[in-house]
């Protein structure tokens, strides 16, 4: 289910064509036999009545009547089309669930971007939905590497789960554990009780989209306390002169008005985190940046392990973020020499898609392995843009959403099993062969962009006599030892990468300056604060609840329908379900289990309220993507345009910000309120 950095490798047993089980897989590495229920519902993928399995056509979006046609047809449609525009009116936004086969090494991602590159097409990083924002903050500072789960269970002595929630990587809880075992200590940061606090000695729950407050309270301990490592301050960071002056405004007792976090529970934090050693920040990948500001999290909590001199050193910096890298991983690139060919490129930002979308600029578009309705912020406002594109074709496993809105053709995929690819953790590459035959007439994004290319004209776009050779001339890299796919299969589809499993052994950061930038001359040319800052969280009157979203163990991204195409999933996370606190549920008269309204300026959509002491007052959240919940979300740039591709890759998110109102549709018996940490 693509839980990077982590996944979960799979012994599958199968009769015939048909999948008999699924179990984790013991000799995996990475893994170790684990696999959650995710990884376990894999199985309900494959002769799924649900699936997609024949190019379909509907002459009106307003209709559910589809038609099927053959490949000929759709790709004849599709070409004749995109010959009929200009290339930059052409437009292809990958999802996640097109890496089912090769994530981490992007394989879908680099071939549809060498087709828009020689097409002369728009083309939108996917970063920018999940981790880009987070990064950006991060690749600020310099720290963007990680440390691998292993060096976490092996030498962290003190873990801060800052933001993030292990259900987007639940094969580092065994590390956690072994970690614990050890006597290392574990401290989750969170505006919630989410499933991390299984494994936490402490909890620190602090307002919605305040990190960086709280960031800065603690770095306003270390100076003002001397806890600063005053040598590896002086031998690899720049600007903390300027940092110390600034940071003399932020002290505990104003970073508890702002988090909501005693000023005596900050300064405690800072000495613990200061004084040991060995101690790791396991940042959130993507949910507590989802706001306006939300780069700024990143930014300021990467300063803590410089300050303290905790990077370069097993046990220290910063521990496994989904879409980071290990120190030392690469692949090359397929690029085309010639660059982007595209003569008016729309910037990688979500608003700047929405925009085009709506001003008319984009008359086609290919989506693959995407929800894109509920993922983008301000649904509403995509939902009238995407109504002015002329062509949209989705290439997907199962109906979703966007599919059944506003899709003009469908285009079927494969799946896991049925498709070459290869997948790409911190410290191993896979091999994922095919073993069994596509079913129906599924293709894969290669066949697709392979196809149109011929149709189109476009040369050179191809080179490699099938996939096994493009793989091969991704993989071929000496961070790779040169892998090929006929190597990995000799090697029984798995190979260790020679990485470090801590990051900066050779505290090369990569900035301007080479060194970790508290004071950052590129977000300062860029129009952006140059030392870390915070910016709370604006609301509207009327709206008084600040909604945030995340995710849980039965979902991941917008995969399979939301999970609700794979029976295992839907039954354990099978309707949109609003986290309230106590106080704000019977402020409003909602019971425990009640239907409920969630409502802003912007659109509303409904859920069921889940009363509970694991949120605190003001603030609800749910998982995202559901149908409807980005009508209340802001959609607003967070970033300049000239920002958003400082690193190779997007931070253009949206801001998903919203304050809310929530009210009773109708009552129904008030259950037990749930309780925990």
């Amino acid at each position: 289910m693509n839980c990077h950095p982590t996944l979960c490798g799979m012994q599958v047993t199968l009769q015939g064509n048909a999948v008999l089980s699924v179990a984790g897989d013991p000799d995996n590495p990475d893994s170790r036999g684990f696999l959650c229920m995710r990884g376990r519902a894999a199985r309900e993928i494959i002769g799924n009545e649900g699936r997609i399995l024949y190019p379909r056509v509907r002459d009106d979006r307003a209709s559910d009547k589809w038609r099927t046609i053959d490949w000929a047809e759709a790709l004849d449609r599709m070409s004749e089309k995109l010959g009929s525009i200009a290339p930059e009116a052409f437009g292809i936004w990958l999802g996640h669930g097109d890496a089912a086969t090769n994530y981490g090494t992007r394989i879908g991602g680099l071939l549809s971007r060498r087709f828009a590159h020689l097409r002369g097409a728009q083309w939108w990083h996917p970063a920018m939905i999940c981790w880009g924002l987070g990064g950006f903050g991060a690749g600020l500072t310099g720290v963007l590497d990680v440390h691998t789960k292993e060096d976490l269970s092996a030498h962290a002595d003190l873990v801060l789960l800052w933001g993030a929630n292990i259900a987007s990587q639940p094969n580092t809880a065994p590390h956690l554990k072994a970690a614990r075992a050890r006597g290392a200590r574990v401290i989750v940061i969170d505006v919630r009780g989410s499933e991390a606090t299984a494994r936490a000695d402490d909890v620190l729950r602090l307002r919605p989209g305040s990190d960086p407050a709280l960031a800065l309270g603690l770095m306003h301990v270390l100076v003002a306390e001397d806890l600063v490592n005053t040598d590896f301050v002086a031998a690899h960071t720049v600007g903390y002169a300027a940092l110390a002056r600034h940071l003399q405004r932020y002290d505990p007792q104003w970073a508890e008005a702002m988090t909501g976090v005693a000023a005596t529970t900050i300064a405690s934090l800072a000495r613990e985190y200061a004084k040991t050693r060995r101690a790791m920040i396991v940042m959130g990948g993507s949910s507590m940046h989802k706001s306006a500001h939300g780069w700024q999290a990143a930014r300021a909590i990467t300063c803590l392990p410089a300050l303290t001199g905790k990077l370069g050193i097993r046990g220290g910096g910063l521990g496994p973020r989904h879409g980071a890298a290990a120190h030392g991983q690469a692949l090359n690139s397929i690029m085309p020499e010639q660059g982007n060919r595209c003569r008016a490129v729309i910037p990688n930002q979500m608003a700047a898609m929405t925009e085009a979308f709506r001003a008319g600029k984009i008359k086609a578009l290919l989506l693959s392995g995407t929800d894109m309705l509920s993922s983008f912020a301000d649904a509403n406002a995509l939902r009238s843009g995407l109504d002015q594109v002329e062509l949209i074709v989705s290439h997907d496993l199962f109906p979703n959403q966007t599919i059944r809105e506003v899709a003009d053709m469908v285009l079927p995929a494969t799946a896991w099993l049925e498709q070459l690819g290869c997948k790409m953790t911190n410290t191993h590459l896979y091999l994922m062969d095919k073993v069994i035959p596509a079913p129906g007439q599924t293709r894969n994004l290669s066949a697709i962009l392979r196809s149109l290319a011929d149709r189109l004209g476009v040369g050179d776009f191809f080179p490699w006599p099938d996939d096994e050779g493009l793989i091969d001339a991704i993989l071929d890299h000496p961070a790779t030892g040169y892998a090929t796919v006929a190597a990995l299969r000799e090697e029984g589809g798995m190979r260790a990468v020679p990485i470090s499993h801590h990051a900066y052994p050779d505290h090369r950061y990569a900035t301007p300056s080479g060194k970790v930038e508290f004071f950052s001359a590129q977000a300062q040319a860029l129009g952006l604060a140059a030392l870390p800052i915070y910016e709370p969280l604006g609301a509207q009157d009327g709206y008084p609840l600040q909604f945030r979203q995340g995710r849980t163990l039965t979902h991941f991204h917008g995969f399979y329908d939301h999970g609700q195409a794979l029976p295992t999933l839907r039954k354990r996370g099978g309707e949109p379900t609003l986290w309230l606190a106590r106080e704000d549920a019977e402020a409003r008269g909602i019971p425990h289990g009640s239907e409920v309204r969630v409502f802003n300026q912007r659109g509303e959509f409904t859920a069921t309220a889940n009363v509970t002491d694991k949120i605190g007052s003001g603030t609800v959240w749910m998982r995202d993507g559901w149908t409807g919940v980005n009508k209340v979300t802001a959609g607003g740039p967070c970033l300049p345009d000239s920002a958003v591709d400082l690193f190779p890759f997007s931070a253009g998110q949206a801001a998903f910000d919203a304050t809310v109102e929530v009210a009773s549709v109708q009552a129904s018996p008030i259950a037990q309120v749930v309780t925990g940490p």
